[in-house]
């Protein structure tokens, strides 16, 4: 159904990436080749996700991230960040019935400040009733921005040392990795970006320090889970140093 049986049986099951990171980019432009208005894109960019971490949990992945809101996205037309986030209340609400159905641990990670008192309850809502889940962790990175997470972590742990809580010279990756939205979830082993866009923008600049980058010209909406196997594959292919030789 998504992939030929011989394809598929490329996947390596044994060296599957433990946390994919996906940066869904293009829904306006798949919109606006069509003659539709923005919305649509975003609507058909929700249903691509389904299919998409749906595919990641039956594989075996351990842990998705989506870029679903950045910080930086509060910039763009009232219209459209009102129907995002109506988009988004209606996600939340129904992954409770679709992704929960399919055993996933939803989690929104990102600043709430910002966010209604609507959206903030629902996310509540949502993780509690999937907390139990045991398939895959799905993040979904709502009102998110690197830059601001690391900052927000390093504040975190300047007040626990004022506190006496820990000492500087306890400080380490592996402590400051506690302070981040991710907290006890390894780091992005494959970063998937659509639409062509070769950048980060601000997302999990910290979790990313290792990953493997995987650009496609396909537009989020039009990504399949046959492209997320050819994402692994090609990740699989790679020689890993993590800066050795």
């Amino acid at each position: 159904m998504f992939f030929s049986k011989k394809k598929q049986n490329e996947i390596d099951m044994s060296r599957l990436p433990e946390h994919i990171g996906v940066i869904m980019d293009g829904n306006g432009r798949w919109a606006k080749k069509r003659g539709l208005p923005r919305s649509a894109g975003h609507s058909a960019g929700a249903d691509a996700l389904k299919k998409i971490v749906t595919e990641a949990n039956k594989l075996g992945i351990k842990y998705i991230t989506v870029y679903a809101f950045s910080t930086e996205n509060w910039k763009r037309p009232k219209e459209e960040v009102d129907y995002l986030m109506s988009l988004l209340l209606d996600y939340l609400r129904n992954a409770e019935k679709t992704l929960a159905g399919e055993d996933v641990v939803i989690r929104a990670i990102g600043s709430r400040k910002e966010l209604s008192q609507e959206i903030r309850d629902q996310i509540v809502k949502t993780e509690e009733f999937t907390k139990n889940n045991k398939g895959i962790v799905m993040n979904i990175a709502l009102n998110y921005g690197g830059r601001e997470e690391i900052t927000n972590a390093a504040k975190n742990i300047c007040k626990e040392v004022q506190e006496g809580k820990i000492k500087i010279e306890d400080i380490n990756d592996k402590m400051f990795s506690q302070y981040l939205y991710t907290e006890n979830q390894p780091d992005v082993d494959l970063l998937i970006r659509t639409s062509g866009e070769q950048r980060l923008s601000n997302f999990m600049l910290w979790q990313v320090s290792y990953a493997e980058m995987w650009f496609t010209h396909k537009l989020w909406p039009d990504f399949k889970p046959a492209d997320l196997h050819r994402a692994i594959i090609d990740f699989q292919n790679r020689g890993r140093r993590f800066g050795g030789v």
